[in-house]
């Protein structure tokens, strides 16, 4: 058996894989994804094409030096999704998969398309199934056939909330309450708020440590957590909407318009009504957390409130992530899903293991 795997060790990559691979947006969970094709869990992938919004790379060459996500950044043939597709259609491997580490809603629409063509899709991408209910049921339509969809690293950077809920689902179980910090990001800037540093000095962090969305205010205006509420609710069979959703705005509105390099620039805005807000919130004894909520009847809302010190989110550490989840069966107790719940190391990871999983 040694001398049997030391042989499979030895063939080239090529004729070892079983996956062959096009990778969608190789920012910083796209870079981490291709650092984990050089470790042995991804020797069984095969990259036939990578791209980001302007550039891409199909030669074997090119896709096996370690700079290419740096070499893409500047230089590259010109984006063109038939060409990475007929890289994909050329090659031998059994699965063919689709791997969208963007946040394009553009990609996301295609997913389904993808999926109706064969192509397995995994994804890190948000914008359809958190999007408008018709996307979330033209992707469920396009999900029955063989094509598999991948979406573990949407909500919970692979943590596994969404296949819990799919399990309980298809067994019967019926969702009466979700309540949790569905953020990583903010998990991280508000365990870490305590008064003695500048919001926007953490947030600043929070984003060189790219735990943040490229620009913030798709952490802080509500909108990225509302998206994977969504996302959670159909999971577990509710059909609800965008509009459905109460999300409260931390951004003022002075920062709203501005370009994301303005906003950027002006992050101070933020200090002192979050400032404000802690020192009520610690008079009383109390903590910010930003919660995800959903009852029984379908009602969401997402905001930062205030939460007593024995709270289970009020314990939380780093990009922790919490899910509790009542359901018909786990009334009495909730079932708790915890862990970190951003970085791009571990999206990355969630991206893997869902391909993995075509096996």
């Amino acid at each position: 058996m040694n001398a049997l795997l030391a042989g499979q060790a030895s063939l080239p990559r090529a004729l070892r894989r079983r996956h062959a691979v096009v990778l969608l947006g190789t920012g910083m969970v796209g870079g981490a994804f291709l650092r984990l094709l050089d470790t042995p869990a991804g020797a069984a992938l095969g990259l036939v094409g990578a791209a980001n919004s302007r550039h891409q790379q199909t030669d074997p060459a090119g896709l096996a030096e370690r700079s290419l996500r740096e070499r893409l950044a500047v230089a590259g043939a010109a984006r063109d999704d038939a060409a990475l597709l007929a890289a994909l259609d050329a090659d031998a491997a059994v699965h063919k998969v689709i791997i969208d580490a963007s946040a394009s809603a553009v990609l996301a629409a295609r997913h389904p398309a993808w999926l109706a063509r064969g192509y397995h899709v995994v994804t890190a991408n948000k914008a359809l199934a958190g999007g408008d209910l018709q996307g979330w049921h033209a992707l469920q339509a396009a999900c029955a056939g063989h094509a598999r969809y991948g979406d573990a690293a949407t909500v919970g950077a692979g943590l596994p909330v969404l296949s819990t809920l799919r399990r309980l689902h298809a067994c019967g179980d019926a969702l009466l309450s979700l309540e949790g910090v569905l953020s990583g990001s903010l998990s991280w800037l508000f365990n870490r708020y305590d008064g003695t540093r500048p919001f926007s000095a953490l947030l600043r962090e929070a984003r060189a440590r790219g735990y943040t969305e490229p620009d913030a205010r798709a952490d802080l205006s509500g909108e990225d957590v509302a998206r994977k509420l969504l996302i959670l609710a159909r999971t577990a069979g509710f059909a609800l909407t965008r509009a459905a959703v109460q999300v409260e705005n931390l951004v003022p509105e002075v920062l709203r318009a501005l370009d994301t390099g303005q906003f950027a620039a002006n992050l101070e805005a933020l200090d002192a009504p979050l400032a404000a807000r802690h020192a009520a919130a610690t008079a009383r004894g109390a903590v910010l957390r930003h919660l995800a909520r959903i009852d029984r009847h379908g009602r969401a809302q997402v905001g930062l409130v205030e939460v007593a010190a024995t709270h289970p989110a009020a314990h939380l550490r780093g990009t922790d992530n919490l899910f509790a989840l009542k359901t018909t069966r786990y009334r009495a107790q909730p079932l708790v899903i915890q862990g970190p719940g951003a970085g791009p190391e571990i999206t990355a990871q969630a991206l893997l293991g869902d391909v993995l999983a075509l096996v």
